[in-house]
């Protein structure tokens, strides 16, 4: 079970600001919504009708206000009751997939394959996680597998130098699956424990870019069988219900293992994780509320569920 407020309160402050969005949206709905008024079918319909709005998804919208109501049907319901249960609901749902991205050392190098749609964080991500493992004591590679944006591969070589990581890059147009396979050989004669692959930002619809995704995923197989270790789908909350069409294309091309949520703190959409959760069922591994390398975390449900519902 995950511990409300876990690891530093510096945490619970930066994610409870950054989720304060989503929270004003979804608490303040709720709380105007039960301030003076019974619980009869009205207000339920409203408190499912603002959930929905909220990006939650109409199967657990229907869940919490039926939650709300049990009990207390025709009865008064305070602003602070109302919050709590629907925290609770909340983190009925996310408990289940709260799951720590676990590096098995018998692998060696682990490869983790990061995958996403442009502008989701992909490569500020990997960054970050770098740096998460390089702090555990581990030796990390990176590569520049999105070839098609120079930008990418300055960012990537610097994010390599801060955390100390070589990085594996070729000149922009390169072939990015060519790239992957040497850089896992590289990690491989270098002993690293973690090689940790950014790919091309493509648009789910884009088929002939899924294709090139398809080849990676092949590519990274012939170099090693057991490989890649995880495929991590970097999603960015700010794109509300399309997060739902995203994680469908990239499981079915890629094999997605586990979710990062970023940029919470740039939307008061931060309900599509739960919609995410309830759907599909993926370990949700971090999320990230801010630019900074402690602003990506690993995922707790509780300590979400009650960001969300405006909860201390």
């Amino acid at each position: 079970m995950n511990d409300s407020k876990s690891g530093s309160s510096g945490w619970w402050q930066r994610l409870s600001g950054g989720l304060r969005r989503t929270s004003s949206s979804l608490g303040g709905a709720l709380g105007d919504l039960v301030t003076k008024r019974k619980l009869d079918a009205a207000t339920l319909e409203d408190i499912e009708d603002a959930l929905i709005r909220a990006d939650l998804g109409i199967a657990v919208a229907a869940r919490i206000a039926e939650a709300v109501a049990a009990g207390r049907y025709d009865k008064e319901i305070s602003a602070d009751e109302a919050r709590a249960v629907f925290a609770a609901e909340i983190e009925k749902v996310l408990e289940p997939v709260a799951r720590p991205l676990v590096i098995d050392a018998g692998k060696k190098p682990f490869v983790i394959l990061v995958v996403g749609v442009n502008g989701s964080g992909k490569t500020t991500t990997i960054g970050k996680l770098a740096a998460r493992f390089r702090a555990e004591g581990r030796s990390v590679m990176l590569a520049a597998g999105d070839t098609f944006r120079a930008a990418a591969i300055d960012q990537l070589k610097i994010w390599g130098e801060r955390t100390g990581s070589p990085v594996i890059a070729r000149a922009p147009g390169a072939d990015a699956a060519g790239l992957v396979f040497d850089a896992i050989a590289a990690a491989r004669s270098e002993g690293s424990d973690v090689l940790l692959v950014d790919t091309a930002g493509r648009l789910q619809n884009r088929a002939e870019l899924m294709g090139e995704l398809e080849k990676v995923v092949r590519v990274i197989g012939k170099a090693d069988p057991s490989a890649p270790h995880a495929v991590l789908l970097v999603l960015d909350a700010t794109v509300g219900q399309n997060a739902l069409a995203q994680v469908e294309a990239f499981a079915r091309t890629a094999g997605v293992t586990g979710l990062a949520m970023t940029k919470l703190d740039g939307t008061a959409r931060g309900g599509i994780l739960v919609a995410i959760a309830d759907k599909f069922r993926l370990p949700v591994h971090f999320v990230g509320v801010g630019e900074g390398i402690e602003d990506l975390q690993p995922f707790a449900a509780r300590d979400f569920a009650r960001a969300i519902a405006g909860l201390e």
